[in-house]
């Protein structure tokens, strides 16, 4: 099989296509047939060894993935060989086969294409847990979400919009925020054109939202958090913009506001009961068209590097995959 291999720290342009052995699963384990591979902000960080987690040199990068069950390993119960599944691993995903447990594969949803399915799993879940789980959103707050057109920034967008919430969605040009309006934002900002603080003083009448999803940081961090509402949550999510922002601990006790860290993987590991709970409740918001995953384009496997330096250059909008 063919492969993305990681064999040393460094640009996505070191990656390369290798050809493999087939895969064999072990105990408890399933090998599935990658159909398309999610690509997410993190991948770029883990081939240049900055993410919070280095796996072993070397890998494959890439971690959601949708595909056909290839091969079982001894004790599987509930899957079968032929069986369309979407999966999330720690490596692995930017390769023609896959290997993972068989307990974090579902069932792939009736007419879902394998683009939409590699594309729900690290953006979805990260923004259920993110708005859900720890801002605890209510129907009729206010919720501002940063880097908007980006996959969990649209993502957080839908589900706060199942959720009941008004959603002021903030981008960095035009054509970003009309694709935030066609996934239901509210209020547009441009944060290159316009003064955030401001345009979210008009937004919300003074008041200030009442979460604020924020997978940016960098300048756009601190005027989100001065403007937060009383007993506000600011989301710490990621940091696209590359800097991790600095804020005067005094911002949190004026509002009596809370700073709350997102990390999906960690929770998805510790709490899988409750991620799988998670991803049941987001694919009935699809069936019911609450949730519209946006894939903007496909990449080949050799054009993965392509993908993760578009992902790094702030290029992509929604979500972009790789297709073996």
């Amino acid at each position: 099989m063919k492969a993305i291999v990681c064999k040393d720290w460094g640009p996505p342009d070191n990656l390369e296509v290798q050809d493999l052995p087939d895969l064999v699963p072990g105990p408890g384990q399933a090998v599935v047939d990658v159909r398309a591979a999610g690509v997410n902000f993190p991948d770029v960080l883990t081939v240049q060894g900055k993410y919070q987690v280095r796996p072993p040199l070397p890998f494959t990068p890439g971690n959601e993935f949708a595909g056909v069950v290839r091969a079982l390993g001894e004790g599987v119960s509930g899957l079968a060989v032929g069986d369309r599944v979407i999966g999330f691993t720690q490596t692995g995903a930017f390769a023609e086969q896959v290997l993972a447990p068989a307990a974090v594969l579902m069932p792939m949803p009736p007419g879902m294409d394998f683009a939409t399915a590699a594309a729900i799993t690290l953006t979805y879940g990260t923004s259920h847990h993110a708005v859900v789980d720890r801002a605890r959103l209510q129907a009729g707050e206010t919720m501002l979400v940063l880097g908007a057109a980006g996959g969990v920034g649209l993502a957080a967008i839908e589900i706060g919009k199942a959720l009941g919430a008004r959603v002021i969605a903030a981008a960095s040009s035009a054509e970003k925020l009309d694709v935030c309006r066609a996934h239901g934002a509210d209020v547009l900002i441009d944060y290159t054109r316009e003064d955030l603080r401001e345009a979210l003083k008009a937004a919300t009448g003074g008041k200030g939202p009442d979460v604020i999803y924020d997978p940016v940081g960098g300048p756009y961090s601190e005027p989100a958090l001065r403007s937060i509402a009383y007993r506000g949550r600011h989301l710490v999510v990621g940091f696209a913009a590359g800097d991790i922002p600095k804020l005067p601990w005094n911002l949190m006790l004026l509002k009596s506001a809370s700073v709350v860290g997102v990390f999906w993987g960690d929770f998805a590991r510790r709490e899988p009961q409750a991620n799988l709970a998670a991803m049941r409740e987001m694919l009935g918001w699809m069936a019911q068209g609450k949730l519209k995953p946006l894939v903007s384009k496909r990449y080949a496997l050799a054009e993965t590097a392509q993908a993760l330096n578009d992902m790094a250059a702030r290029k992509v909008t929604g979500k972009v995959v790789i297709v073996p």
